[in-house]
């Protein structure tokens, strides 16, 4: 055995360790899905406060079915389960954390660095116990946001007492911020019998509540205080932002969906093509005609082991602690820009792996990485995405039953969703719907998947692609999603054999996705 051969195995060993280890410990982090669900359902709060146009009944059913028959009801058990989640995942980091105090240490504590960044020699448990002190301070503020808005959804629907019971408890908490505990003090004031009215009321309603709970307790406010031109004021701009939501929701709504329906129409005839046409159909083109793959297994684990888990979990991470970038930082620009030029970097780093690893091989058959503008790559990408949707939306239904809440989640996904700065949502676009599709589908369909079909079937390899693809993602709550996202992209490739097609899919699936994050992330501005 060749010390290179070692060296490859060794890696390899490590890089599923590591990747064991990392979907292990995304297993008790929450999953993205939850919040979405939160700024789905403020939107559908703002939009019910939508008055119709001289009382129009014949609006009334369209209003129903975009936003239910009891929005606010629906709401409140939303935000019930949500906390619920939440404060279990509390208390388990609170044990977790725990148990990790408890341990002796091993190691002797490596002393504070002077410079910015934080030293790279920390020792695993002192990592551990940072990342989850970090967990908690999110997950109590987390909480506290719940508390405050769940306590307005009762008091809204006349449930007083609960409403106060919330806050109370809310303010009775040491540990959180004091803003918190003082808008919860504000608001018990006005929901009060009789209501009182705090100094710098309207300041604390401002600073801590949003969209749709920010108006209401607001409007309560007024009330109290009987000032009719700042509650008319106020009903102007609600009913703005009413109709701004409604609009959101239709295109966040409608358009899914129609490509959905498209996407569903689009499997049936496939499928019935399949059955009537047998080999000459669409779906058939190409199922069964492999690569010439002129290298073996241990260059493909080369590049993947060397070229995506070294470059990507070692090399780059420690050559961005050199860059000039402030870390932590609260700015999203930074934190955008930060996320582009570590993904080009490590995108980067791989593709040079793959260029030096079959370079001896070139020039390579004409099947190989084959871009071409001619052809249907365009039907098929589209096509594609709208076959992707169904299918994907019906795994994730599938995958929250599974997974509970659980199993993390991609943290760009909650950077996009919470940033309305136009320059950080194009660097995030930069990444999403560009970079990154350009970069996977190069690696998984472009080298991957043609080089599995030396040793398995064309539909072996895109299963085993697709696999390879949604774990590299490292979050077990995207593992079945992701494969079903990573299937269709092979399909499209092998089906098409130009890689335009599945890089066009994979862009408008992140686009669509980070549309409709900032959609819904306005709503709670």
């Amino acid at each position: 055995m060749t010390l290179k051969r070692l060296g490859l195995i060794i890696l390899t060993l490590v890089a599923i360790l590591f990747a064991g280890s990392s979907l292990l410990s995304s297993w008790q982090e929450p999953q993205f899905q939850s919040r979405l669900e939160l700024y789905q359902t403020n939107i559908v709060l703002q939009a019910a406060s939508w008055k119709l146009p001289n009382d129009n009944k014949d609006l009334k059913p369209l209003q129903d079915a975009l936003l239910g028959v009891k929005p606010v009801e629906s709401a409140i058990e939303q935000y019930q389960q949500t906390r619920q989640s939440a404060q279990t995942n509390l208390d388990k980091a609170k044990k977790q954390l725990a148990q990790l105090q408890s341990q002796p240490a091993t190691t002797p504590t490596t002393p504070k660095s002077q410079s910015e960044y934080p030293p790279v020699s920390n020792t695993s448990s002192e990592l551990q116990q940072q990342q989850l002190q970090q967990s908690l301070k999110g997950l109590q503020k987390f909480i506290a946001e719940l508390d405050l808005q769940l306590g307005i959804l009762q008091a809204n629907q006349g449930k007083t007492d609960p409403a106060l019971k919330t806050w109370s408890q809310l303010q009775q908490q040491s540990d959180l911020n004091s803003e918190f505990n003082k808008a919860a003090a504000v608001l018990t004031g006005l929901w009060s019998d009789p209501p009182r009215i705090l100094p710098d009321a309207e300041r604390f309603i401002q600073n801590n509540l949003k969209g749709w709970f920010r108006y209401t307790a607001l409007d309560k406010l007024y009330q109290v205080q009987q000032r009719q031109d700042a509650l008319a004021e106020l009903e102007t701009i609600q009913q703005e932002t009413a109709e701004q939501a409604l609009l959101k929701l239709a295109v966040i709504g409608t358009i899914p969906a129609l490509t959905a329906f498209i996407g569903v129409g689009l499997v049936i005839f496939l499928i019935g093509q399949r059955l009537v046409k047998g080999k000459t159909s669409l779906l058939a083109q190409n199922s069964d005609v492999r690569w010439s793959t002129p290298w073996d297994g241990e260059t493909i684990l080369q590049v993947f082991v060397v070229g995506f888990f070294l470059m990507g979990q070692i090399i780059v991470p420690l050559a961005i602690q050199l860059l000039p970038i402030p870390r932590p930082t609260q700015n999203v620009r930074i934190q955008a820009l930060y996320v582009l030029i570590s993904y080009l970097l490590v995108a980067f780093g791989a593709l040079s792996v793959l260029y030096l690893s079959i370079k001896r091989f070139f020039p390579l058959a004409e099947n190989w990485f084959r871009f071409r503008l001619q052809g249907s790559w365009f039907l098929w990408g589209l096509g594609g995405y709208c076959v992707a949707l169904p299918i994907v939306v019906v795994v994730s239904l599938i995958n929250q039953q599974l997974w509970q809440g659980q199993g993390g989640s991609n943290p760009l996904l909650q950077l996009a969703l919470e940033s309305q700065d136009t320059v950080a949502l194009a660097i995030f676009f930069s990444t999403a719907a560009i970079a990154a599709p350009i970069f996977e589908e190069l690696l998984f369909r472009g080298f991957l998947l043609p080089s599995l079909t030396r040793y398995l079937s064309v539909w072996g390899s895109i299963l085993a692609s697709g696999f390879l693809f949604a774990v590299a993602h490292l979050s077990l709550s995207e593992i079945l999603p992701l494969f079903a996202l990573g299937v269709v992209l092979g399909v499209v490739y092998t089906r098409s054999r130009n890689l335009l097609a599945p890089m066009l899919l994979h862009s408008l699936w992140n686009s669509g996705t980070l549309l409709s994050l900032y959609i819904l992330g306005s709503s709670g501005q």
